[in-house]
């Protein structure tokens, strides 16, 4: 059959997407990228806030379109949006052949033509999300973790690829539905990880990025200290990387021993991505997430003493109950102090299972965006000065492809930029022709704009 896949969410998720990929064609099915043409629909979703299970929901009504008129013959819903609202999907979208949670990966081959089911506990919408959100949130038993020998597809550029390092999360943070919906923390094998890189730079993968829900707490769910330092040296041995990215880092997680390995490895980019969420003591208590402002402070503080030319990125979330102007006003000092290189900014989303859902959602909807939109304002003066202060400056710069926007430049990240979430470089007073995708240059940044980068190559 052939087999039309839409993948929405994180790094994460596209991951599972992929790993779902190779299985199918590993069956002997055909993927196309033409819904119209698909005769099963895949849609791999996300529902970690609200917008994103607006998108998941929406995005299955127009796939629905395509099976009420006779396009596809199945429609198979997969991801977090099924682990969370297995029942319900079924029961409002009749169109929905089949649901597989974020557990049941190793099932889609059968789900596509009905010859297995699904195999995991539905999670249930709790009847009493309030009297349910009291009690301390617990990872569920979920148990699905890929390995070297999974087939997978990448769907990412050929010089790219994400590798999840582990999967879940043991945290209680009170926002964050993740635990439940990929229940506790494990760890793949260091021998696993190293394989699968392998295996990726031999097939022209120049990019390496570890995921997971917290990538400094890897291996320690296997009592393995100092498992995150030995694997990084690990693959930076790996012939054909030439970049090694780590995302979402745990700030209460990171050793001295991770920082050096950073700064030791030199196919590990000197980039930290850190999420904080918040700086005020009063709103990180109630978020249930451990640290301080101070901690947050030596710690940046220890990044740019021990790691050279570092780039720092977090995020944060506004509006969280409880935070009051005194709380914000907190958070925009920390940010100016703190002087970070990238922020992502959300305003909080009050999520039915998560323990926040007990707490009143008492910031109005357009002070949360207003608090967004000032603290934005504040990081763009704050990255708009510390770009224009690297001009002068060489770096190499990884080569995307043609900018849309103008045929004479060519779009590139350097390594202080993930793909996608951060800015991008633009690489000018060349021949474009002479630029191709996975392409490393060495350059000269010579100006700015807000948050992207000009660069011309040098000889």
């Amino acid at each position: 059959m052939k087999i039309g896949f839409v993948s929405l969410g994180c790094p994460k998720n596209l991951v599972d997407s992929e790993v779902m990929l190779g299985l199918v064609e590993r069956a002997g099915h055909e993927v196309t990228e033409r819904a119209e043409g698909a005769d099963v629909i895949v849609v791999n979703t996300c529902a970690f806030i609200d917008k994103a299970k607006e998108e998941s929901v929406d995005t299955i009504l127009d796939v629905a379109r395509h099976k009420r008129d006779g396009a596809c013959r199945r429609l198979v819903v997969t991801g977090c949006l099924a682990e969370r609202y297995r029942d319900e999907l079924r029961k409002h979208m009749p169109e929905i052949d089949a649901v597989l949670g974020t557990d049941e990966i190793p099932d889609i081959v059968g789900a596509l033509d009905g010859s297995a089911r699904a195999t995991g506990v539905p999670m249930q919408l709790l009847r009493d999300p309030v009297e349910a959100a009291a009690e301390p949130a617990q990872p569920r038993q979920l148990k699905y973790l890929y390995d070297a020998d999974t087939p997978r597809r990448r769907t990412t550029a050929s010089h790219l690829a994400y590798v999840k390092v582990a999967e879940g999360c043991d945290y209680a943070c009170a926002f964050c539905i993740i635990p439940t919906l990929r229940g506790g923390y494990r760890s793949r094998p260091a021998d696993s990880i190293v394989a699968e890189a392998r295996a990726m730079a031999a097939r022209g993968v120049k990019e390496l990025i570890l995921i997971s829900q917290d990538t400094t707490m890897y291996g320690l769910d296997r009592d393995e200290r100092g498992a995150l330092p030995r694997l990084l040296h690990a693959l930076n041995g790996v012939d054909g990387l030439e970049w090694i990215r780590l995302l979402y880092l745990y700030p209460t997680t990171i050793t001295g021993d991770t920082i050096d390995a950073i700064a030791d490895c030199d196919k590990v980019c000197n980039y930290i991505d850190l999420p904080l969420q918040h700086s005020s003591a009063a709103i990180l208590r109630q978020m249930g997430r451990p640290g301080t402002r101070a901690s947050y402070e030596r710690l940046l503080e220890s990044f740019r003493h021990r790691i050279s030319e570092i780039t720092l990125r977090t995020t944060f979330i506004v509006g969280f109950p409880g935070e009051t102007d005194a709380d914000f006003a907190e958070l925009c000092d920390f940010v100016e102090h703190a002087q970070f290189d990238h922020v992502g900014v959300f305003t909080y989303s009050h999520e039915e299972g998560t323990r926040a859902f007990a707490l009143e959602d008492d910031v109005p909807a357009d002070t949360k965006t207003a608090r967004r939109r000032d603290l934005m304002l504040r990081q763009q003066k704050i990255a708009s000065r510390r770009q224009a202060e690297r001009v002068g400056q060489r770096v190499r710069v990884l080569i995307e492809g043609h900018s849309a926007e103008h045929p004479l430049v060519v779009r590139g990240r350097w390594a202080g930029q993930a793909p996608e979430i951060d800015p991008i470089t633009y690489l000018t007073e060349c021949d474009p022709s002479g630029f191709a995708p996975g392409q490393l240059v060495d350059t000269e940044i010579v100006g700015s704009h807000d948050y992207d980068l000009l660069v011309r190559p040098l000889p």
